[in-house]
């Protein structure tokens, strides 16, 4: 089986990609960062997020491993202190996964050119100054025209991240949807939106048509300066992400971590 490590730059990361390096050695599993079988990410979510991006080629065939060098993140399941369990489970790797939504987005521009784009929490549309002016559709129709600060459009996953703030729900990722939430709508007698996150199934897509300019679209860490932007799509996308499972750590339980509590 192939490894590849994806880490940052602090100083804790480099000291334990150097440690896995060597741990990975002499366990005997060779190290390709090029096409791997599994990617082990070795820091936080931010990361996590960067190993998606590098390797969201290979989504259909790569599998994903979180090592936190700090507390335990969303996405990563193992803590520095553990290394040499996630380096047993992997050489023990018999191939499991388990599976979550993406959200694919298209950008097309008035040149007629589109381009995709998988994001795995979430892409939020944002007029840094003035008011955001987009009609969203729904269904093929338009459903309202938007006036704000932004729109945010989330997998299942990163339902806890931007939408949970927008007061969007949190949805499991065995959920098959996008949610869309409004960032600071204005409503009023003469404006008006549902004013609620919007969940859409899978064969559904969200269409949004901005009225302004100057916006930018931001998808996971990547953003996309909104000049010549006539349309954006969002829908679930057809690929996954897809995480090693022999120490995946339930959804709910990952909820509770990040919000709640970590006491059992």
């Amino acid at each position: 089986m192939k490894i590849a490590i994806f880490n940052n730059h602090d100083s804790s990361s480099q000291t334990i990609t150097q440690a896995l390096t060597a741990a990975l050695a002499a366990a005997g599993l060779m190290l390709d960062n090029d096409h791997p079988d599994v990617v082990v990410s070795v820091g936080g979510d931010g990361t996590f997020l960067g190993a998606f991006q590098k390797y969201v080629d290979q989504i259909d065939t790569v599998r994903f491993v979180g090592l936190h060098t700090g507390h335990l993140g969303f996405y990563t399941d193992w803590l520095r202190t553990e290394l040499p369990q996630m380096v047993a489970s992997l050489r023990h790797d018999d191939s499991e996964k388990v599976s979550y939504p993406l959200l694919d987005m298209t950008v097309v521009y008035d040149s007629g050119e589109q381009y995709h784009y998988l994001a795995l929490n979430e892409a939020a549309i944002k007029q840094p100054l003035g008011t955001l002016v987009a009609d969203i559709y729904l269904g093929g129709r338009v459903f309202e025209r938007f006036r704000g600060d932004g729109i945010a459009v989330a997998t299942p996953s990163g339902s806890t991240a931007y939408n949970k703030a927008n007061g969007g729900a949190v949805l499991h990722p065995s959920i098959p949807a996008i949610q869309m939430s409004e960032i600071a709508s204005i409503n009023n007698r003469v404006f008006r939106t549902l004013g609620s996150p919007l969940i859409v199934p899978d064969g559904q897509e969200i269409v949004m048509k901005p009225q302004s300019d100057n916006f930018l679209v931001m998808y996971d860490q990547s953003d996309i300066k909104g000049q010549n932007i006539t349309e954006l799509r969002f829908r679930v996308a057809d690929q996954k992400i897809h995480f090693a499972a022999y120490r995946h750590v339930d959804f709910w339980q990952r909820v509770k971590r990040a919000f709640i509590s970590d006491l059992s």
